[in-house]
C-alpha cells in the first residue's frame, strides 16, 4: 500500500508541473531574476551618475573636503562602485537590504512600514476605477452615440488630459479647502480608525484613479461597440432572439474583457509610479514618498530597493495578467510558449 501510495503521490506531482498554468508561473518567475537583477544595475549606475553623495549632503555645503572624506569613510562610500554594488547584492539575496546612509535604521523595516500606505492607496484607486468603469463602459455601449455615451466620452477624454499632480491640486482646491469636505494632507492608519483611514485616502486615490477609470472606460467602451456591431458571433445570437443585455454581458464583455485585462497590467506599474507625487503633495508616509527623499539626499541604499520594489511589483502585474488570460480562456497554452 505505501508504493501504491508514493505512486499515486509520484503521479499528481508529475500532473501538477505538467499543467500549463505551472509552468507559466515558474517561466515568469526566472524572467524576474534577470530583469529585477537588471534594473538593481541600472539604477545604481544612474544613481552614482548624479553629482555629489550622501555625505556631502548630510554635511552640507559648508563642509571642508577634510570632513566629507571622513564621512565617506564612515558610510563606506570609498568603495569603488561595483563592489558597493556587490556588497548590497549580497546582502539583498539574503533579505538584508543594509541600512539607510542618512537615518541609520534598517532599510527593510523602512520599507515594511512605508509600503502597507501605498499598498492600500493603489488598491483604493485600482478597484474604484475598474469598479466605476465597467458598468459606465457596458451603459455606454449599450446605446453608441447616444446622451450618456457621449457625456462618458466627455468625461475619459478630459480626464485622461489632466495630469495626476495637476488634477490632485484641483481636488485639494474644491474638496479640501473650498468645501473642506476631506482633509488635504496627513494619514489616520487603519489601527486606529477605518472611516478616518478611508476618510484620509479618498482626495490621494481619486487623484491616481480617476485618469484610469477615463482609460478603462473608453478603452472598454471601444472595444465592446466594435464587438456588438461587427462580429459574427454577436449576430448569431441575436438571430437566435437573445436579448441585447445578455448578448452584451455573456458574449462581447467575455471577449473585451481579455483587451482590459492587457490595459490594466500594462497600466499597473504607471499606477504605482504616480504615487510618488500624489504621497508628496499629500504628505502620505507611503513607498513613493520615502524614494523622493531619499533621492534627495542621495540616500542611495534606500532608492535602490524601492526601485526594486517598484520591478518586482510590475512583474508580479505581468504574472497576473497572464494567469488571469488562462482562467477565461482555458484554450490558451502556455505551455507551448
Amino acid at each position: 500500500m505505501t508504493a501504491v501510495t508514493a505512486g499515486r503521490h509520484r503521479g499528481v506531482g508529475a500532473r501538477l508541473f505538467a499543467s500549463p498554468s505551472v509552468r507559466l508561473v515558474g517561466n515568469r518567475l526566472l524572467m524576474a531574476i534577470p530583469i529585477t537583477l537588471g534594473v538593481s544595475i541600472l539604477t545604481f549606475w544612474v544613481l552614482n551618475l548624479i553629482p555629489g553623495n550622501a555625505a556631502q549632503q548630510l554635511l552640507g555645503a559648508d563642509a571642508t573636503p577634510e570632513q566629507i572624506r571622513a564621512m565617506e569613510l564612515q558610510l563606506g562610500l570609498d568603495k569603488p562602485a561595483p563592489l558597493r554594488y556587490l556588497d548590497w547584492l549580497g546582502g539583498a539575496v539574503t533579505g538584508d537590504l543594509g541600512r539607510s546612509l542618512v537615518s541609520g535604521q534598517s532599510v527593510a523595516g523602512q520599507l515594511g512600514e512605508r509600503l502597507a500606505v501605498t499598498g492600500e492607496l493603489v488598491a483604493m484607486a485600482f478597484v474604484v476605477s475598474l469598479v466605476l468603469a465597467v458598468p459606465v463602459a457596458l451603459l455606454a455601449a449599450y446605446r453608441p452615440n447616444r446622451l450618456f455615451d457621449r457625456l462618458s466620452m466627455f468625461v475619459s477624454v478630459t480626464g485622461l488630459s489632466v495630469a495626476n499632480y495637476v488634477l490632485a491640486l484641483v481636488l485639494v482646491l474644491v474638496f479640501a479647502v473650498r468645501f473642506a469636505v476631506f482633509p488635504a494632507i496627513g494619514f489616520v492608519p487603519l489601527s486606529e480608525s477605518v472611516g478616518g483611514n478611508l476618510h484620509s485616502l479618498v482626495l490621494p486615490s481619486a487623484a491616481i484613479g480617476i485618469p484610469m477609470f477615463c482609460l478603462y472606460t473608453r478603452f472598454l467602451r471601444g472595444d465592446l461597440v466594435d464587438q456588438m456591431q461587427g462580429q459574427d458571433y454577436v449576430v448569431t445570437a441575436q438571430a437566435k432572439g437573445v436579448g441585447p443585455w445578455r448578448v452584451l454581458l455573456r458574449h462581447a464583455f467575455r471577449n473585451s474583457s481579455f483587451g482590459l485585462i492587457t490595459v490594466v497590467g500594462l497600466n499597473l506599474s504607471t499606477l504605482i509610479g504616480a504615487t510618488v507625487i500624489i504621497e508628496q503633495i499629500f504628505a502620505l508616509p507611503g513607498l513613493g514618498q520615502l524614494m523622493l527623499q531619499a533621492i534627495n539626499t542621495r540616500d542611495m541604499a534606500v532608492v535602490q530597493a524601492c526601485v526594486v520594489v517598484f520591478a518586482v511589483v510590475a512583474v508580479l502585474a505581468n504574472l497576473l495578467t497572464d494567469l488571469l488570460y488562462a482562467v477565461l480562456d482555458p484554450r490558451i497554452r502556455y505551455g507551448s510558449r
